[in-house]
């Protein structure tokens, strides 16, 4: 039960998240007040957040900047997607490997589409 006595409801989803890797770049500052530049990859991906794991404690509204190089398309100069977000959940990751951090992107939103590496 909540404060206010109701039940938990089940965390919603905006959008679609696909299970994929891509190599990210994440700056910030950590919990200790320590900025940081990290290089990790992403966990799973949708149009409005990422997700990815860090040994770094970063505590939740943490503002970052994320930037996530890209293969440009054919008749594309875009070869980055760069923008900041704010951090929305902190949980442990798998196996001890760290956190995994989840992250709302407040900027420019992701526009491209993926297949779930879970569909190969």
């Amino acid at each position: 039960m909540t404060a206010t006595g109701q039940a938990p409801t089940a965390e919603r989803r905006r959008e679609r998240r696909i299970d994929i890797r891509l190599p990210i770049h994440v700056r910030g500052t950590d919990a200790e007040g320590a900025e940081f530049e990290e290089r990790t990859s992403s966990e799973n991906l949708c149009r409005g957040g990422v997700a990815f794991v860090t040994r770094r404690k970063i505590g939740h509204g943490t503002s970052l900047e994320i930037r996530i190089p890209l293969p440009a398309p054919s008749g594309t100069s875009e070869d980055e997607f760069s923008t900041i977000g704010r951090v929305v959940h902190v949980k442990s990751a798998e196996a001890d490997a760290g956190l995994l951090i989840g992250v709302e992107f407040t900027g420019p939103r992701f526009r491209r589409i993926f297949q779930s590496e879970a569909a190969h």
